[in-house]
């Protein structure tokens, strides 16, 4: 194993090419329905008449891999963030729709013939959503969050794509920490209490360092998912516990006027959740079998960042976590929203993912909406990377499935 591989964080990424010399840039500030402001880059090339958005909840994708290869390819490409990117401490993808339509509204205002979304892990559950809202009639679109928030939707402008594409987007990012989810957890607030029965790092239970893969029983499996399950019930009910008495406190003052019900109201009450770096199948190469490498999407060795502070989910109010981080109450799942996807459309599969496994592909691709939809597969892994040194990276073979699509479906 070379060092590199031993890295915390290796392969997360990708070296990119070079954008074309005739590439524009511009910079834009945009006002979404309901006040927030959010920022967006353009970047054209001469004779660009197609605009691919490339979109994430909660991460700034401006230098996306995809950017200069699409640029290459003669399309244009906008990169937009949400209202509070990098930070998902209180993502909402309720109030994110809103963020991408103030996107989609300035795209279709520019001189272009076509706009296509581009998903890529997060960022494909994000637009499944929008797809999904956009197409509705206006009054059937959501009114509130799971957490009780009312959400102008209904009143929104949400212009719908002409086409989307999907590279490696994994099923919704509660779905995701649903199976990510550590339920070896005893007590939230220590983040070191261990079940040894549900230990996924534990030789007792099948597991092995790299880069020997892991191999744990069939019945641990179902165990230990079974436990994952129970254990977002917990955060859900402590999440709506919250939820209710800020609601409480707000009607109060609304009678009292009283400023310590207003604080109360306000208070932020944070969930923090340990321990969101175990899927089994980062350890266990047989389950959910591809090309992927031994170990998570942060690092090899997930035994490790399982414990410490980078992690899905770790830091969220109750709000957040119900919209976003619960598999059991969130709106943004991508096989729910997926039949609301009717545009063309291409899924792009990553034969190393370790985020977006084949059984979920064919679910998620099954699950569009659009009579014209393409599946292909690609070797590379989550991010883009090569699946062996040397090889080409699943980034630049993804462009040029996607590069050959664009030029089939909008010339």
């Amino acid at each position: 194993m070379t060092r590199s591989a031993e890295r915390l964080g290796a392969g997360r990424y990708i070296e990119s090419a070079a954008a074309p010399t005739s590439t524009v840039t511009s910079v834009h500030e945009l006002r979404t329905h309901d006040g927030a402001k959010v920022a967006g880059v353009l970047r054209t090339v001469p004779g660009a008449r197609t605009v691919v958005a490339i979109m994430h909840p909660r991460q700034d994708l401006t230098h996306h891999v995809l950017v200069p290869e699409l640029l290459e390819r003669g399309y244009a490409v906008w990169t937009q963030g949400t209202r509070s990117p990098n930070n998902d401490i209180a993502l909402v993808h309720e109030q994110a729709l809103l963020d991408v339509a103030a996107g989609q509204v300035f795209l279709r205002d520019q001189d272009f013939d076509h706009v296509v979304t581009l998903g890529h892990s997060g960022g494909g559950t994000l637009f499944a959503f929008y797809h999904q809202q956009a197409g509705a009639p206006s009054g059937q679109r959501l009114a509130t969050t799971p957490a009780g928030r009312r959400i102008d939707l209904t009143g929104a402008e949400m212009p719908m794509p002409d086409g989307a594409i999907f590279m490696a987007p994994h099923p919704g990012q509660g779905a995701l920490l649903l199976r990510l989810i550590d339920p070896s957890v005893l007590v939230e607030s220590d983040p070191l209490s261990v079940d040894p029965a549900l230990n996924p790092f534990d030789p007792a239970n099948g597991f092995a360092k790299p880069p020997h893969s892991s191999t744990y029983s069939p019945e641990f499996v179902e165990s230990y998912r079974a436990a994952q399950r129970r254990r977002i019930e917990r955060i859900d009910e402590v999440a709506r516990e919250h939820v209710a008495a800020a609601s409480q406190a707000r009607r109060r003052f609304a009678k009292s006027a009283d400023p310590v019900d207003q604080r109360t109201a306000l208070a932020p009450r944070i969930l923090t959740v340990y321990r969101t770096d175990a899927d089994l199948r980062f350890t266990d190469l047989s389950l959910s079998p591809n090309e992927r490498p031994y170990g998570s999407l942060f690092s090899r060795r997930a035994d490790l960042t399982n414990y410490g502070l980078v992690g899905f989910g770790r830091f969220t109010t109750a709000d957040a976590w119900l919209s976003t981080w619960s598999a059991l109450s969130t709106n943004a799942d991508f096989v729910r929203c997926a039949p609301g996807v009717t545009v063309p459309s291409i899924f792009v599969e990553l034969t190393g993912d370790q985020a977006c496994f084949p059984e979920d592909a064919t679910r998620m691709v099954e699950a569009l909406g659009s009579t014209d939809k393409s599946h292909t597969s690609v070797p590379g892994t989550h991010f883009g990377g090569p699946i062996t040194e040397g090889a080409p990276t699943g980034a630049s073979l993804a462009a040029a499935e996607i590069g050959a699509w664009l030029a089939g479906r909008f010339g």
